[in-house]
């Protein structure tokens, strides 16, 4: 017998015949003879009308009252769930944040997990009973009620995985799994059967939308193994685990992850002097705003040009901010370009192989597309190009490295 934490999210739970859909898969684990925990989300499109109210009274509501208000989302979907388990015989039971004492901070509609007390969902457990849970919430210790942001519930399903010492958390989506690329641009693009940590990391970092980042970040340092599945369809879906247990069977590149949302900043003839690096680029980051692919070029006359790479919506804020310090960093130019877009190839397995960039470099000058930008890690290449080539480079490439076909 294992025990299984199982999450579901908004379009899984999207209505009541979704609902008890989902009641059915959990009560099929059940009779395996596995414990439950479920983590769910708030209906589809739920949390975006309660914003919705609330921006139609005030456009800067207090971040309190905003997660009292967006709370209510899963309270409603815990509850439909039990419902629906116990209607088919199951003993089910559900939890609010605050009860089952998942405490926060206090950094209201974006909250980080302090600590998870499990004695009440052991206890639950012990009697028999499938223990249905809200996502994406939590108490800090005033007994405020916190969310944890956008995504949060994979983080919260993660978080409880690691307190109970779950054998596997299992998140439910709308698609089976992790595949080597977006299905969407690359009609091959395989399913991964496993995947690194690691792995996983980088992809949902560089645009993979699969998981949330925090919850992998989660799984990793308390070695939850994560499985994406899909609850559409029966399929044993993604594993996500520790890089030992793939290690045998390690493909050189496990996907390519893209996005589209970049736009490039280029300051131009500073002065190439120790800090000037900091100079143009701290006022950015003071300003809440992250940068990413950060290139210095120093030339022949002793200047030197900064480029680096921000999310396209802070283009504008970024460009402005360049603007006012231009003229004390001696800057001879500034440009704006916004319609870049960013590649990445990420596997463990270039650890251990030479020529994975020179392969890259080759296969998107075959088809005549530049390459504006490199960075590299120990497990990634990223390359930015011009946005009217992503689909065409990320083709070429998945097709290149022998990416698709039957998973």
């Amino acid at each position: 017998m294992a025990l299984y934490v199982q999450k579901f999210g908004g379009t899984s739970v999207g209505s009541t015949a979704r609902i008890e859909s989902v009641a059915d898969k959990i009560i099929a684990y059940r009779n395996q003879g596995h414990d439950i925990v479920v983590v769910v989300s708030a209906m589809s499109g739920e949390t975006n009308r309660l914003l919705a109210l609330a921006h139609d009274i005030d456009s800067q509501p207090s971040p309190r009252e905003l997660d009292v208000l967006l709370s209510t989302g899963e309270q409603v979907t815990i509850a439909l769930l039990s419902i629906a388990l116990q209607k088919r015989g199951c003993m089910a039971r559900s939890f609010t944040g605050g009860q089952v004492r998942i405490l926060t901070d206090e950094a209201y509609t974006r909250a980080r997990i302090r600590e998870i007390d499990d004695k009440k969902i052991r206890s639950e457990l012990a009697q028999g009973r499938v223990v249905v849970v809200a996502g994406f919430q939590g108490i800090d210790e005033e007994g405020n009620i916190t969310t944890l942001g956008r995504g949060g519930s994979d983080t919260s399903a993660v978080a409880l995985a690691a307190a109970l010492k779950a054998d596997e958390c299992q998140i439910y989506t709308d698609v089976k799994g992790v595949y080597t690329t977006d299905p969407r641009v690359v009609e091959d693009a395989r399913l991964l059967r496993s995947i690194t940590f690691e792995e996983m990391l980088e992809l949902a970092s560089l645009g993979a939308k699969v998981l949330q980042i925090r919850s992998v970040e989660f799984a990793g340092k308390y070695k939850v193994p994560l499985r994406v599945l899909s609850s559409f369809e029966d399929d044993p879906g993604t594993l996500i685990s520790l890089e030992d247990e793939n290690e045998m069977e390690a493909p050189i590149i496990s996907g390519i992850a893209f996005t589209r949302d970049e736009a490039k900043i280029t300051v131009s003839g500073v002065p190439d002097v120790p800090g000037i690096a900091y100079r143009v680029i701290g006022p950015v980051s003071d300003a809440g705003i992250e940068v990413d692919v950060i290139v210095q070029n120093v030339s022949a006359d002793g200047s030197t040009d900064i480029t680096f790479t921000v999310k396209r919506q802070d283009a504008e804020q970024t460009r402005q901010i360049i603007g006012r310090i231009a003229e004390d960093v001696k800057a001879r130019d500034i440009s704006l370009d916004t319609k870049i877009a960013k590649i990445s190839l990420v596997g463990v397995g270039m650890r251990s192989h030479a020529g994975i960039a020179s392969k890259m470099f080759k296969t998107l000058a075959d088809e005549s597309i530049n390459i504006q930008i490199i960075t590299t890690s120990e497990i990634k290449i990223s390359v930015v190009i011009d946005e009217k080539y992503l689909e065409l480079a990320v083709r070429s490439l998945h097709s290149a490295f022998g990416l698709g076909g039957e998973s």
